[in-house]
């Protein structure tokens, strides 16, 4: 399963606008894709059980299952003051060590204003690094979000085109990690 996670807790986000625009992209390449939508999820409730044993709502719970089990994980993040959303990295600090980063393929996808939301994308960058996940090189910025993104389509060719091809690259990426035995679920 391909899990694409859409990086921020705000309502109607255009995280999750993305995410939905881009799942069907990742259809062609993945038998099953899912979104983890950080609104769905309970964040105030994981007061105090930070890398420990302490229950977690179980919507919480399910979702870092998931993600402990997936092929792959693209992140679509948008930029909060110069950085990732605090519910993005707050959820992240739940998950599994070394289970859920360890050689799992991550890609990435930055929304924002002038810059495409690079800065977050680039400390993710450092998170996912830093516990050894593989990162496709293939990113995509997305500048100016709240001007190409219109009635639920992005109305910018270039952009839909990278986003394609991010999709077919990490579905190879993929293939040839899991044909050299070193993706997360052969390890």
């Amino acid at each position: 399963m391909f899990y694409i996670i859409s990086g921020t807790n705000r309502p109607n986000s255009r995280s999750f606008e993305i995410a939905k625009l881009v799942k069907p992209l990742y259809e062609k390449n993945f038998s099953k894709v899912e979104i983890i939508n950080l609104e769905d999820l309970n964040l105030n409730q994981l007061q105090n059980s930070h890398y420990g044993d302490s229950p977690k709502p179980p919507e919480v719970s399910s979702a870092i299952e998931k993600l402990d089990a997936s092929q792959g994980l693209l992140v679509v993040c948008p930029e909060y003051n110069g950085s990732m959303p605090g519910a993005l990295k707050y959820f992240i600090d739940f998950w599994s060590y070394p289970k859920t980063f360890e050689y799992r393929p991550v890609g990435f996808i930055g929304l924002g204003g002038q810059f495409g939301g690079l800065r977050p994308v680039e400390h993710l960058q450092q998170v996912f690094g830093y516990r050894n996940s593989f990162i496709l090189p293939n990113r995509v910025f997305i500048q100016n979000v709240w001007s190409v993104l219109k009635d639920g389509k992005i109305e910018n060719e270039t952009i839909n085109q990278l986003l394609k091809e991010q999709a077919e690259k990490f579905s190879l990426f993929i293939k040839g990690l899991e044909q050299q035995k070193l993706s997360a679920n052969f390890l």
